[in-house]
Parts: structure tokens; C-alpha cells; sequence
């Protein structure tokens, strides 16, 4: 009748070889930058980054006076110091949409993922730490009939 199996292996022809985990290539244009869009709520952030002394603007204007707040540019720095890479790319963003926080997470979102076209054998610390996963949280609709999203009017009874 039927064989008893006694492990996996044993389903697999022996000809054949277990598929190995994807291949990823570098993925650079012709002027030898990554590219890469990041979103979070209603901001879109474009990065590109290149092999440099780890100069940063944003939408023309250096970091610290776009991104005022620190914890804004600890946010930014956040994929750099977990893969080691602070001051070794230069970066270019352009942002727009939504508040300042809003675009501090776009931009971590984009850089993640520029990081990971410019050297793929990052993904594994950039998916480890939640960096290349768009957050998918927005605010929810104003609804026909109430004050805001969910906030009703008062209720009297006379």
C-alpha cells in the first residue's frame, strides 16, 4: 500500500533541490544612486542616496532646520545606526504631505528601503527591526451625522 514517511525530506524527488531564499540585486541608477518612496499617513518621501560623508537635505534645505525636533531626526537616523551607516551615504529627500511626524516616518520608510536596493544583504537587519513594512495606520473619516470620526453630539433627552 502506501510508503510511511518518517521526514519531510522524504516527500521531496531526490533529483530535485529545495528552492533557496531569494536573490536580491542592487538596485542603483546611472549616476550610482539608490532610489526608493516611503510612506506614512498622508506623506510620500522620496530618497535617493549615494556613497558620500553623510550629507542630508531636505526638499532643499539641510536636516536640522527642516526636521527641527530631535526625536524627528532620531527617527531618520534609525535605519543608519541599526545597519552601521551613519555618515557614509549622502541623501536627498523630497517630501510632502501630512504633518512633520508624518513625514519623519515617510522618510525612515523610503532611506529603509533605498538602503536595501544599494546593499540587499541589509534587508534581513532593516526587516528584523521593521523598517521596510509600511505602516498602515491613517485617520479615519469624518461620518455623515456625527461631530468627528467616531465623537457624536450630545444627547438630551427634553
Amino acid at each position: 500500500m502506501a510508503e510511511t514517511l518518517s521526514s519531510l525530506s522524504d516527500l521531496m524527488p531526490a533529483g530535485v533541490a529545495a528552492p533557496d531564499a531569494p536573490h536580491y540585486e542592487k538596485k542603483v541608477d546611472k549616476l550610482g544612486r539608490a532610489y526608493a518612496t516611503g510612506k506614512r499617513k498622508d506623506a510620500v518621501a522620496r530618497v535617493w542616496i549615494k556613497p558620500g560623508s553623510g550629507k542630508v537635505t531636505v526638499n532643499g534645505r539641510a536636516l536640522e532646520v527642516y526636521f527641527a525636533r530631535p526625536v524627528l531626526r532620531m527617527i531618520l537616523r534609525q535605519p543608519l545606526e541599526v545597519t552601521n551607516r551613519v555618515d557614509q551615504y549622502d541623501m536627498m529627500i523630497s517630501v510632502a504631505g501630512g504633518g512633520l511626524s508624518g513625514q519623519a516616518g515617510a522618510v525612515r520608510h523610503g532611506l529603509s528601503k533605498a538602503l536595501f536596493h544599494f546593499e540587499p544583504e541589509l534587508r534581513p537587519l532593516l526587516k528584523k527591526a521593521g523598517f521596510l513594512t509600511r505602516d498602515s495606520r491613517v485617520v479615519e473619516r469624518k461620518k455623515y451625522g456625527r461631530k468627528k470620526a467616531r465623537r457624536s453630539f450630545q444627547f438630551s433627552k427634553r
